[in-house]
């Protein structure tokens, strides 16, 4: 199959087969380390149900990482372009997600402290197991299948040059559907923020002289990490992304140095797979103790 003139050059750097493989290591280290934290937690909360869902979401982005990485060290794609469409997709599929449980765990977060809630679970652990099924069932039946038949399929593109499918942007209908999408996902990331800084100062405010001694004030700390994982990995691709499709929309030959730097922005979103072993070392009681000796020493000066 021959390559669209208006094809970019192959996306290779030493950068991204770094990123990518540290993505892998540390993905995977974190997912067999919460899955030692999950046996101790509540199978019915809502929260473990989302970060449950969270482990299965970044395994299955995981398990394409090493093609990524063979097509980088490689310089050569030799799995298909069916494949490729797949692994392509992936990525994208694993930030949105991995943002939308984000989303869930914050604001059951959220309802909790201001309503005054010690947790909010489910009735029983079928209905946990009945929500998850739910939702991968609509992931199969809907996302699946319009990735199947949409995703790269109304251009010629070259089988051996993977990752290159900005020319379906060109298209009015999908830079619409991605223009819509980066505006709810940077004001859903916004109002995450201003919740959490509110809830935060408030806080500080009411239980500043003993206010490490609170469980709850914690459990906001540990809000601060999604929040920052969100404004670190996510935001920045989604601001970007709006400067891509204008780029592209008004360009009939492919940019190199724009889809470079887009490709960069992507790959950052893989990072957030650090966020379960983070989550686990988080919680550790040596780490808490340290941030406890640091606020106290600062304190007396």
């Amino acid at each position: 199959m021959s390559a669209n003139n208006s094809s970019c050059k192959p996306i290779v750097t030493p950068h991204l087969t770094w990123l990518y493989g540290a993505v892998l290591i540390g993905g995977l280290v974190g997912v067999i380390s919460i899955l030692f934290l999950l046996v101790k937690m509540n199978t019915r909360s809502v929260t473990t149900t989302a970060v449950v869902n969270l482990v299965v979401v970044h395994s299955v982005f995981l398990l394409t990482v090493p093609f990524r990485l063979t097509y980088l060290i490689k310089h050569r794609w030799i799995f298909g372009l069916s494949f490729c469409k797949f692994v392509s997709a992936m990525l994208h599929i694993h930030m949105y997600l991995t943002f939308l449980f984000y989303l869930v765990i914050l604001v059951i977060r959220y309802l909790i402290f201001f309503k005054r809630k010690d947790k909010v679970e489910f009735y029983r652990k079928l209905h946990a197991v009945a929500a998850s099924a739910g939702l991968w069932l609509l992931v199969i039946v809907i996302m699946v299948p319009l990735i199947a038949s949409q995703y790269g399929s109304f251009e010629v593109y070259d089988m051996y040059n993977c990752f290159n499918f900005h020319k379906e942007l060109t298209r009015t209908y999908v830079r619409v559907i991605n223009y819509l999408i980066v505006t709810v996902v940077i004001a859903i990331a916004l109002i995450l923020l201003v919740f959490q800084v509110f809830i935060i100062m408030s806080m500080v405010r009411k239980l500043r002289p003993s206010l490490l001694s609170h469980q709850e004030f914690w459990a906001q700390l540990k809000n601060l990490f999604f929040i920052g994982v969100i404004m670190i990995c996510f935001l920045p691709y989604q601001l970007f992304r709006i400067y891509y499709l204008y780029t592209v929309a008004l360009s009939n030959d492919c940019n190199d140095n724009i889809a470079y730097y887009n490709e960069i922005f992507l790959s950052v979103t893989a990072i957030s797979c650090f966020d379960l072993l983070l989550f686990v070392l988080g919680g550790s009681h040596w780490l808490k103790q340290k941030i406890i000796d640091l606020w106290d020493y600062l304190l007396c000066h």
